[in-house]
């Protein structure tokens, strides 16, 4: 079953790391990804821009409406997503735990194709 990691963070505490930090973050990340990618566990991966970089879309009516950023009233946002590919949900927790960081939150969510089934 497929199974997307969303993590969370405070983007004012990420964008202080330093590179060293940051480069360490990463390195732990990627150590993950690369034992899920050799087995062919893992599904597309992405890190996000920064919050004032996005855009939201809204389409209560016609035409639709684009303004500056999700605006969120957290105190965490999303910042990557990973894709995995486990056979229990027990096990995709055990995975989701490898991926949060210090201060940080991970959301796990059973993912489906957007016909529905698994394809």
């Amino acid at each position: 079953m497929l199974y997307t990691i969303l993590c969370y963070n405070s983007e004012t505490m990420v964008t202080s790391w330093t590179k060293d930090e940051d480069d360490a973050v990463m390195q732990k990340l990627i150590a993950v990804q690369e034992k899920l990618a050799r087995k062919r566990k893992l599904g597309p991966v992405a890190r996000l821009g920064p919050t004032t970089t996005a855009r939201t879309v809204r389409k209560d009516r016609e035409p639709f409406m684009v303004t500056d950023g999700p605006y969120a009233e957290t105190k965490e946002q999303l910042a990557g997503f990973f894709l995995i590919d486990c056979a229990t949900r027990e096990r995709a927790e055990e995975i989701a735990a490898h991926f949060a960081q210090p201060g940080g939150t991970v959301e796990l969510r059973p993912a489906m194709w957007a016909g529905g089934d698994d394809q």
